[in-house]
């Protein structure tokens, strides 16, 4: 059995969906262990996720948290239905 690795699209809707789990604001190391991946990796799509206005950083009580902004919240539910819709023919 092969696992399929995750895209591009499947990786920001797994941490958008990992910031909403948290009443849309979470510590950096816990969207760390969330989301699975390296640090590296994960700082690149929070950096294009925050550019593109889905996510915001903040400082909370001296600590760093990011919060989801409604275009995050946009992002999340239009891929769902595009999941649905292409696992609806098998694709």
């Amino acid at each position: 059995m092969s696992e399929k690795r995750r895209g591009k699209l499947e990786i920001i809707a797994d941490i958008l969906r990992s910031i909403q789990s948290k009443n849309g604001r979470i510590k950096p190391t816990h969207l760390l262990y969330k989301s699975n991946l390296s640090h590296a990796k994960l700082k690149e799509y929070i950096d294009v996720l925050m550019k593109k206005g889905m996510i915001e950083e903040k400082q909370e009580k001296g600590k760093k948290i990011f919060l989801m902004k409604e275009l995050g919240y946009k992002f999340l539910l239009e891929f769902e239905r595009i999941k649905e819709f292409s696992d609806s023919f098998g694709l």
